[in-house]
């Protein structure tokens, strides 16, 4: 089975397919940097949805979530986005982790994996 990597850089790559699975890398809200939770958490989800949609795959289809808050006292704020964006029924294996985020500017990263 082949592995298709992409938009690839040196050090990685924000989607990679292999067989009928979808590996995004961790995404953060690159266009609302300094934004409050909330906005931050629906910027990245957008962002998810994009690359799904690139690998053929949606929402409905995610298997696993990891989401990292540098805050875990944003997880109500977070989770409610998040219960609003994920269609009823379709919830995947899930944590959420408190830890400081590589960037300053960024409240939550979310990295999937998604059926195709």
């Amino acid at each position: 089975m082949t592995i298709e990597r992409q938009h690839t850089n040196e050090r990685s790559s924000q989607l990679v397919l292999h067989g009928n699975t979808v590996y995004l890398a961790g995404q953060v809200a690159r266009d609302r940097p300094w934004a409050g939770i909330a906005e931050q958490t629906a910027n990245t989800l957008a962002r998810i949805d994009a690359l799904l949609a690139e690998a053929g795959s949606d929402k409905t289809r995610l298997l696993n979530v990891t989401i990292w808050l540098a805050d875990i006292r944003d997880f109500p704020a977070m989770n409610q986005v998040w219960v609003d964006w994920l269609p009823r029924g379709c919830g995947p294996a899930r944590a959420v982790i408190e830890g400081r985020l590589a960037y300053p500017e960024f409240n939550v990263e979310i990295a999937v994996t998604a059926a195709r």
